[in-house]
């Protein structure tokens, strides 16, 4: 703590003897000595205190960042939700959309009209995908017709 060497403490024990005297002497080193450890201990203290204060800032500057983070994912993840909310309630929409244009099934269909509805059928798949394409800005290759 203070930089004494050896010669310096001999000099202020004598003086101290000469001033205070052999009688009182060991008395006030004593209090002295005591009065040293009181002041080490209690800066000590005073260290430890700010050591903890330092660690107690940064643990909260940590969990302001963690809850930041915490909240972006929330907010993220409900957005993600919401966007797969809305187009799962597209994609039902047009699910029943489709099944209410279907046509009812006939119990007594002939040949014929189990081909033309399957005709119709695929015609309309078509048509939605060629629109879904337009919709989406993508571009479908021609088929080539196999004879």
């Amino acid at each position: 703590m203070f930089d004494i060497g050896f010669s310096e403490m001999m000099v202020i024990a004598v003086v101290a003897l000469v001033v205070l005297g052999p009688e009182r002497l060991p008395r006030v080193a004593r209090q002295a000595g005591e009065w040293i450890g009181k002041l080490q201990r209690y800066v000590t203290d005073v260290k430890n205190d700010i050591t903890r204060q330092v660690e107690l800032e940064e643990l909260r500057r940590v969990q302001q960042e963690m809850q930041g983070a915490a909240r972006e994912l929330q907010s993220s993840m409900q957005k993600s939700v919401s966007d797969m909310q809305t187009q799962v309630s597209e994609l039902r929409a047009e699910v029943e959309a489709s099944t209410e244009l279907s046509e009812p099934p006939m119990t007594h269909m002939t040949d014929w009209d189990r081909v033309y509805a399957i005709r119709r059928s695929r015609e309309r798949i078509r048509e939605r995908r060629i629109e879904r394409d337009r919709r989406i800005g993508a571009i479908r290759p021609k088929r080539r017709l196999v004879r």
